[in-house]
């Protein structure tokens, strides 16, 4: 069994689950058996609906809290009909798009009930409040899977409680919850902290040799799965730079803290995993020089591609996507300013901008001010898959990407690309001149400098390079990330790792 452990999943998720929903399709295909561990609270959400959106199988889901009970993930499907089933007295209802209120007689006790959509009568969970204070959440997918318990502090709701049950509807264990300290009570064990909380399931999942633990988030849990692993072969996925150009010297590095842990005990882990060669050769060397050694690290993609996508119908002239979450590092607003910049050389030009995020607000206000409405479109979350190939070009102002699985969606549907000269996903799929170009990074420019090079990127592109050439160079770089290509990878290296074999990358 292969177990991947992260910490959190949402509905705009970063490149590190998209990477993991990746590698559970790869690792199906390739007949190997996973589940996909998760260690955050999720309160407001059934983990289910988030996993389900990305890809995943309930079956291939662990979430920390209920691996130590028998319900099963599951989408909600408890009902309106089923919780009154339960209430012991008369009450009235009143319903306002995703709540129901509930009022009882005795004493003005009251239920909020919060259902998964306003057209269906699903309950994801019930506050009950009673005296005007809130006293308890009960959370449900298609039964109770766990309750919090508050009580009156300082004017405020205070959780001191959570209670996780079995189907049946018996007590599982008990969190006991103290400002930032838990305690975790079971029958015949008591654990102090959630990292011995992620230990205990650690133990209760019986690791073999021939298990494999990857690592994609080690905040908070690493050092429980490095102690709890066993003989299991432990790895590593690197999704970012894994350390601090400005801070490091020939003496010292600066490791991202996200990695830091792991890399000081690399002599226990098995094996890293960077998505591109360079970063491998990159890390080795980094080893070599500040360890005095060198872990195995393989290459292998963090995404894969079914088919390469052709159009189907001539692309729309002049047309330019992005896609990535709208966050303040994706410097998405750059794009915008370089388009309206750019639209005074090259007249019908448009940009079309995927994904959700913080900052969507921010650049519905740019468009509007720039008056760019009829060009510049924010389109929300979508599949992809079949979009890109309705464009000629693909932007990115990223100042960074570990991989970028959006750059290698849009090079496999043929796009020329353009993008700033960044560790590393530019530099993997932008060949300069080839299939597009890779502007210069100069740290000291300011964002009106890089906005001007963006813009003078896309005149370039339109005005002077061949499109159709462009275009194929993209295809042919896409083929060596085509699935059976990244299968070929996964397979080879757990097969290295499990069966002790020296790697040969």
């Amino acid at each position: 069994m292969i177990y991947n452990f992260n910490l959190g999943i949402g509905w705009a998720s970063s490149g590190v689950e998209y990477a993991q929903a990746y590698r559970a399709s790869v690792l199906r295909r390739i007949g190997r058996d996973a589940k996909f561990i998760f260690t955050d609270m999720f309160p407001a959400e059934n983990i289910e609906h988030m996993t389900a959106n990305l890809g995943f199988l309930d079956e291939e889901i662990i979430w920390l809290y209920t691996y130590f009970t028998d319900t099963k993930i599951a989408p909600v499907s408890y009902t309106l009909a089923q919780l009154e089933e339960t209430f012991g007295g008369p009450y009235t209802a009143e319903r306002s798009g995703r709540t129901v209120r509930y009022r009882f007689e005795r004493d003005g006790d009251f239920y909020t009930a919060y259902l998964v959509k306003e057209d269906a009568d699903l309950v994801h969970r019930v506050e009950m409040v009673s005296g005007g204070n809130l006293l308890r959440k009960d959370y449900y997918t298609y039964t109770r899977i766990y309750s919090e318990y508050y009580a009156p502090l300082d004017g405020k709701a205070h959780l001191y409680q959570r209670r996780f049950f079995h189907e049946d509807g018996s007590t599982a264990y008990d969190e006991v919850i103290d400002g930032d300290r838990v305690m975790y009570r079971f029958p015949g064990a008591v654990l102090d902290s959630k990292e011995e909380l992620v230990g205990y399931l650690m133990e209760r999942l019986e690791l073999t040799e021939k298990d494999v633990v990857i690592v994609d988030r080690a905040t908070g849990i690493g050092q429980a799965v490095l102690m709890h692993a066993g003989p299991a072969k432990v790895g590593v996925v690197i999704h970012a730079d894994h350390y601090s150009k400005g801070a490091t010297t020939e003496e010292n590095i600066l490791w991202n803290n996200y990695y830091e842990y792991m890399f000081s005990q690399w002599e226990r882990i098995s094996f890293f995993v960077t998505a591109t060669e360079a970063q491998r050769e990159l890390l080795i060397r980094q080893f070599k020089t500040y360890a005095g050694g060198a872990p195995r690290v393989f290459t292998i993609p963090v995404g894969s591609l079914d088919r390469l996508m052709e159009p189907e119908e001539a692309r729309r002239k002049h047309a330019l996507v992005t896609a990535s979450r709208l966050a303040t590092e994706k410097h998405v607003d750059w794009l915008v300013e370089a388009v309206v910049q750019a639209r005074e050389t090259v007249a019908d030009l448009t940009l079309d901008i995927y994904g959700k995020g913080g900052e969507e607000e921010k650049l519905r206000g740019l468009i509007e001010e720039r008056g760019a409405q009829d060009y510049v479109r924010l389109m929300g979350h979508h599949d992809l898959s079949e979009v890109y190939r309705h464009y000629e070009g693909y932007l990115s102002a990223s100042q960074s990407e570990g991989f970028g699985l959006t750059l290698l969606e849009a090079v496999g549907s043929g796009l020329a690309m353009i993008g700033f000269d960044v560790p590393y996903g530019n530099r993997t799929f932008i060949d300069h001149g080839e299939n597009g170009y890779l502007i210069p990074m100069d740290e000291e420019a300011d964002d009106r400098e890089k906005i001007a090079l963006l813009k003078e990127a896309i005149e370039r592109l339109f005005m002077e390079s061949d499109l159709q050439k462009f275009q194929s160079h993209s295809y042919r770089k896409a083929e060596e990330y085509l699935t059976v290509e990244v299968e070929k990878k996964w397979e080879e290296a757990i097969a290295q790792v499990t069966e002790e074999k020296k790697p040969s990358c």
